[in-house]
């Protein structure tokens, strides 16, 4: 049986103290950089040979950045201050390759940390490892020539993906925070998968650029993965350079639009996540917010311009690579892509059309934030799905993650959250949508969510007793 957690559950409480938390330890003398970071790489060193959540871990870096965040004379007002972090493997970490899961990618050191990771660590973070991704980040699952990346509720199901690795490492207590992005859904895909609180922030909000170039023609964000909405609100805040989203206070009494719709037709929302929706409505409604159906259709063009798209950012993504270094669903998106840029339906005009226009159309003037499911399908298991092609890659994720693309699209904040867990016991996620600058306002809604319902922060048996 489905279960929605809410003011009658009692999720079993986690010991461990939040991303948060350790901060406060640390500014206040309570406790070491050193002695927090070395307790995080012992669980890692226990429990990532079954994970492969990491590509690799930063030991004695990671000890010798503790002891200098240690020493720095404003230690006391450093946000996270001793946090040990890890950091998706797409962005630059410097002094280490930017593999982004790829055979293909240059195996040359970064000069530089990346302007989010450069926040990071001037907030006193440490970052104790790079996680994987699938190759070029590309899918919704998270297999690559690095291994193949498992789920801490389940370790023959998948993270999901790209940000799969990072998710697996806080889902599993190895970091009580992560780095992800999101260009398709790839923070709030395995936010979902594995129990988690994720957010894509709005457009220009975050620095994205990486080699001073846009990522998916501006679709992509970074943005967190964490155990708790304050731990969310406390990373994005950093990663921001904006200590006012780490703020939360009352939301007020919103307009909220419940929409189950999926965007494409032959791709339904199962019946499980229809219901983890109507449950957060109701916990909603209760809450004191207005709460009514949403009537919008995604227009019957929006799914194949973001399918489309798809294909085009692949062929991008391998012009510089050795195509015989990739993977066949690699090969074959950008096979695809490369076809469809030359007859120039690269999906450009479809999200041109939604993001000057038909968003907020389709959001509408009576609604503060839309509730919608975050994952449509159960997501697949982990397996080598790099080597499958282009009809199987295409069906299975616009199956699974067909309901995230429009706000990337749109360029406006997204975030998903913890509801329940199946008959199976995994996860299920909703998401939470709000107009451009609505980033705040999407956290102080979670939170009232969260203190409501509250859920397990980690997956079951994790972090391991003998590693905490």
């Amino acid at each position: 049986m489905t279960q929605f957690p809410g003011s009658n559950e009692d999720p079993s409480p986690a010991n461990d103290p939040s991303a948060a938390e350790i901060a406060q330890q640390v500014r206040s003398g309570l406790a070491r950089p050193r002695d927090i970071v070395q307790k995080y790489l012992v669980r890692i060193a226990a429990v990532d040979s079954d994970l492969h959540a990491f590509r690799v871990v930063r030991a004695e870096q990671a000890l010798a950045e503790a002891d200098a965040v240690a020493r720095r004379p404003d230690l006391a007002s450093l946000p996270l201050a001793g946090v040990p972090i890890a950091v998706k493997d797409n962005v630059e970490v410097a002094g280490e390759q930017r593999r982004n899961g790829s055979a293909a990618s240059a195996e040359v050191a970064c000069d530089a940390d990346h302007p989010v990771v450069a926040r990071l660590r001037e907030a006193g973070a440490v970052v104790v490892g790079l996680t994987n991704v699938p190759e070029l980040c590309l899918v919704p699952v998270c297999d690559s020539a690095f291994g193949i990346a498992r789920n801490p509720w389940n370790h023959g199901r998948t993270p999901g993906g790209s940000s799969g690795g990072s998710a697996a490492a806080v889902a599993a207590g190895m970091v009580p925070l992560a780095h992800g992005n999101d260009g398709l859904g790839s923070i709030r895909i395995p936010a979902a998968c594995c129990g988690l609180v994720g957010i894509k922030p709005g457009t220009g909000v975050v620095p994205a650029a990486v080699d001073g170039a846009e990522l998916w023609h501006g679709m992509s964000e970074n943005g967190p993965l964490a155990t708790t909405v304050r731990d969310a609100a406390l990373g994005l805040s950093v990663m921001a350079a904006d200590p006012a989203l780490a703020e939360l206070g009352d939301p007020g009494r919103l307009r909220v639009g419940v929409s189950t719709r999926p965007v494409q037709v032959g791709f339904p929302v199962d019946a499980r996540y229809i219901a983890a929706v109507t449950s957060v409505a109701t916990t909603l409604t209760d809450l004191g917010h207005r709460v009514a159906k949403h009537r919008g259709r995604y227009p019957a063009w929006l799914g194949t311009g973001l399918l489309f798209g798809w294909y085009a950012f692949a062929h991008e993504d391998v012009a510089v690579l050795e195509r015989g270094r990739l993977q066949r669903r690699t090969r074959s998106m950008a096979t695809a892509g490369a076809v469809l840029s030359a007859v120039h339906a690269d999906g450009g005009w479809s999200r041109d059309r939604w993001r000057n226009g038909a968003a907020e159309r389709f959001f509408g003037d009576d609604v503060d934030v839309l509730v919608l499911p975050a994952l449509a399908q159960p997501t697949q298991a982990a397996a080598r799905w790099g080597d499958r092609g282009l009809l199987p890659t295409t069906l299975a994720s616009t199956r699974i993650a067909g309901l995230f693309g429009p706000w990337n699209a749109a360029g406006w904040p997204a975030m998903s959250l913890p509801a329940g867990t199946d008959a199976d016991g995994m996860p299920i996620g909703v998401q939470l949508v709000a107009r451009p600058g609505g980033e705040r306002l999407l956290l102080e809604l979670a939170a009232h969510i969260e203190q409501d319902r509250p859920w397990a922060r980690h997956a079951p048996g994790y972090p391991p007793a003998a590693a905490r």
